[in-house]
C-alpha cells in the first residue's frame, strides 16, 4: 500500500469563527490524482488552505507530507511548503521581474542557495512543462496559459510530495484548461508528484475521470466510494 501524503480525520474547517465543513475523513496517497469539487463557497478554497496551513486545524486531525496539522507552529509553516507545491488561479507571478528572476527568488526563499543547481533545476521545470526558452521574458509577455504553465513550473521547483491547485484553468479558456489539465497528468506520472486539484470544470471531470472528493452542504463526500 503506498504512503499517505495527506490524511484527514474527523476534521472541522473554519473560516474564522465560521465552520465551512464539518467530520471531513480522506486521505490521498503518493502518487495519486484527485480532483476536489463543489460550488462557488462550498469549502474548497477553505479546505486547500488548511492542508497548507493558511487556516489552522481546530478541530480532529490532519498530517500533510509528514507534518501535524493540528500540532503545527508557525515556525514550522514554511518548512511544511517546502514540501508541496501550491498553484493559483491567478498565477501570483512577480510582474517586475523576469522568468528567470521569478524562478530564482522563489528557490531563494525554499533554502536553495548553489546558483548551478539552481539554474539547472529552472531548466528542468521548464522543459517539463514546454516551456525552455522564455527565461528572459516577463509575464505580461506570456500568454495566461504560459503564465499559468510556469506558475506550475514554480510549484515543481521544490520537488514537492504534492501539488494543491486551486482552480488552476478558472482563468482560461476551455482549450488552454484542457492542456492544463494534460500537464497535470504528465506531471503526476512522470514525478509521481500526487495531485490535489480544485475545479468547477466538470466537462473536465466527464471527459479525464479521476478519483474526486466532493464538497457540498457542509460535508467532503469522496465520490469513488
Amino acid at each position: 500500500m503506498a504512503n499517505e501524503v495527506i490524511t484527514l480525520t474527523h476534521a472541522d474547517i473554519y473560516q474564522k469563527d465560521t465552520l465551512v465543513l464539518s467530520d471531513v475523513n480522506f486521505s490521498i496517497a503518493e502518487g495519486e490524482f484527485v480532483y476536489l469539487i463543489g460550488k462557488t463557497g462550498s469549502g474548497k478554497s477553505s479546505l486547500l488552505k488548511t492542508l497548507y496551513a493558511d487556516l489552522w486545524l481546530e478541530k480532529g486531525s490532519g498530517t500533510v507530507a509528514g507534518f501535524q496539522l493540528e500540532k503545527i507552529t508557525h515556525k514550522e509553516v514554511p518548512y511544511l511548503r517546502r514540501k508541496i507545491g501550491i498553484i493559483f488561479q491567478d498565477f501570483q507571478l512577480l510582474t517586475d521581474r523576469s522568468v528567470h528572476q521569478n524562478l530564482r527568488f522563489f528557490m531563494g526563499a525554499m533554502g536553495w542557495k548553489d546558483k548551478a543547481e539552481i539554474d539547472a533545476r529552472i531548466t528542468e521545470v521548464l522543459e517539463l512543462v514546454g516551456l525552455p526558452d522564455v527565461l528572459k521574458k516577463m509575464p505580461h509577455q506570456l500568454s495566461g496559459g504560459e503564465q499559468q504553465r510556469i506558475a506550475i513550473a514554480r510549484a515543481l521547483l521544490n520537488h514537492p510530495e504534492i501539488l494543491l491547485a486551486d482552480e488552476p484553468t478558472g482563468n482560461l479558456d476551455p482549450e488552454k484548461s484542457i492542456e492544463i489539465l494534460k500537464l497535470f497528468f504528465k506531471i503526476n506520472q512522470l514525478s509521481k508528484t500526487a495531485v490535489l486539484m480544485a475545479t468547477h470544470g466538470l466537462d473536465l471531470i466527464e471527459r479525464y475521470p479521476k478519483r474526486t472528493i466532493y464538497c457540498e452542504g457542509g460535508r467532503v463526500r469522496d465520490l469513488s466510494l
